[in-house]
C-alpha cells in the first residue's frame, strides 16, 4: 500500500459490522508481506484510540524506574484519562466517559482489582500521534514496551532523515517510485510512523512493519490507522521472512539481557548484542543501492572499547558503503547495572549507526 504526506488511502476504514478480533498468524505460517487490508485493526483498539484523541489526550512515557517512583508516592485512584491510561492507576468506572467504557468493557482491556479497574492498555504520544502499548509493568512475555527509548530512536530518525532527504528526494523518488521502508522489530510502530512523518512533503512511500510478537504487531496496526499511515506487515522471524530491496531500514532491536525472554527486552548473547548485530547483517544485504540502514540500540559497556563498534567495523570496512556512528546517551537503564547479569557493566549507552549503501 502506497502513501504520501499529501492524501492517505482510507480505503480500508472499519465498518461497525466487520467488528473482529484481529490475530495474528502463527510466524511459522507467515512467508510474506501482508497489507493492512488482510489484517484487519482490531475495530476495539482503532475506536479507543481515536475517542481519546479526540478528547486533547497527552502523556510522555517515562522509564520503568521512574514510573514505579510515581506509582509508589500515588496512593489515590486514578480520576482522568492520563492517570489510567498513562500512569496505568487503578480507577473506578465512573472515572470514564460512558462511551470509552464501553469500548473498553466490549474489547476486553479492562479487568476488575478488588473494588476498583485496571486498564490493560497505555497510551503515549510521540509529537501528533498517540501510541497504543502495553500497561505497566510490562513483566508479561509478549509486552509491547513505550518509553524513553522510543523518544531517543524517533529523534535519531528525525535527525538522520533531515541530513539525508536531499539526496532521496533526488534519487529515490525520481520518476514517482515509493520509498521503501522496513521497520524491523517494529513494536508500536512508533519508528515507521516517525519517519513518515520526517519525510518531505508530497514524498510517496511504502512502509512495511515487522515483529516476532504478534500484540506488537496488534498494536501497530491500530495505531497506524490512526495516524493515517497505510503499513504493509511482515510477521514473525524477519531474518526467515524478509524478501527483496528497501531503501529504508530501520530498527531499535531489544537489547538487554533479560532472564524472562520478554520480547521487547531480549537480545539475546553477549549482554544482549547478538540480535542487534544479527539485524545488522540481514538489513544490510536487502539495502537497496542508495538505500540506508538506521539503527539505534544500546550496547553494555565492560571495559573503554565498544563491543558493537569493534564487530561492525570490520564488517563495514569490506562493505560497498559510508557510515556513521555516534554515541547517543552514555548511561541509560543504570538500574539493571544491579542484576547479577551486568556485574562487569559500567554502563549502558545507546547508540546510533547509519550505514548509506552504495
Amino acid at each position: 500500500m502506497i502513501g504520501n504526506q499529501k492524501s492517505v488511502d482510507r480505503s480500508c476504514i472499519i465498518q461497525e459490522h466487520d467488528i473482529q478480533k484481529w490475530t495474528t498468524r502463527n510466524a511459522g505460517d507467515q512467508n510474506e508481506a501482508l497489507s493492512i487490508n488482510d489484517l484487519t485493526p482490531n475495530y476495539f483498539l482503532v475506536e479507543l484510540l481515536t475517542n481519546i484523541k479526540l478528547q486533547g489526550y497527552r502523556f510522555i512515557a517515562v522509564s520503568p524506574s521512574t514510573h514505579e517512583r510515581f506509582l509508589s508516592k500515588t496512593k489515590s485512584q486514578g480520576k482522568n484519562l492520563r492517570d489510567i491510561f498513562g500512569w496505568s492507576m487503578t480507577f473506578s468506572k465512573d472515572a470514564l466517559c460512558p462511551m470509552i467504557e464501553k469500548i473498553m468493557n466490549e474489547g476486553n482491556f479492562i479487568v476488575e482489582c478488588g473494588d476498583s479497574f485496571h486498564s490493560l492498555l497505555r497510551i503515549a504520544t510521540l509529537g501528533s500521534d498517540l501510541f497504543l502499548h502495553s500497561s505497566f509493568p510490562t513483566t508479561e512475555h509478549e509486552a509491547v514496551f513505550f518509553g524513553p527509548d522510543t523518544y531517543r530512536f524517533a529523534r535519531f530518525i528525525r535527525q538522520s532523515l533531515e541530513k539525508y532527504q536531499y539526496t532521496w528526494r533526488n534519487d529515490v523518488t525520481l520518476g514517482g517510485l515509493p520509498l521503501r521502508i522496513l521497520d524491523i522489530g517494529c513494536g508500536t510502530g512508533a519508528g515507521g510512523i516517525a519517519a513518515v512523518r520526517a519525510l518531505p512533503h508530497g514524498t510517496l512511500f511504502e512502509l512495511t512493519m515487522n515483529d516476532i510478537n504478534s500484540y506488537a504487531l496488534e498494536f501497530a496496526c491500530a495505531n497506524a490507522f490512526v495516524a493515517e499511515v497505510p503499513i504493509k506487515v511482515i510477521a514473525g522471524d524477519i531474518f526467515k521472512n524478509i524478501h527483496g530491496e528497501f531503501d529504508l531500514i530501520i530498527s531499535n532491536p531489544p537489547y538487554m539481557q533479560d532472564d524472562s525472554d520478554r520480547a521487547y527486552r531480549n537480545g539475546g548473547a553477549q549482554l544482549g548484542l547478538d540480535l542487534s548485530i544479527r539485524i545488522f547483517k540481514t538489513a544490510y544485504e536487502h539495502l537497496a543501492p542508495g538505500g540506508k540502514l538506521i539503527l539505534y540500540t544500546g550496547v553494555a559497556m565492560t571495559t573503554p572499547l565498544d563491543p558493537f563498534l569493534n564487530q561492525v567495523t570490520p564488517l563495514l570496512a569490506n562493505a560497498d558503503c559510508s557510515w556513521s556512528y555516534e554515541e547517543i546517551d552514555p548511561d541509560i537503564f543504570g538500574e539493571e547495572l544491579e542484576r547479577p547479569a551486568y556485574f562487569n557493566v559500567h554502563r549502558i549507552a545507546a547508540i546510533g549507526l547509519v550505514v548509506t549503501r552504495h
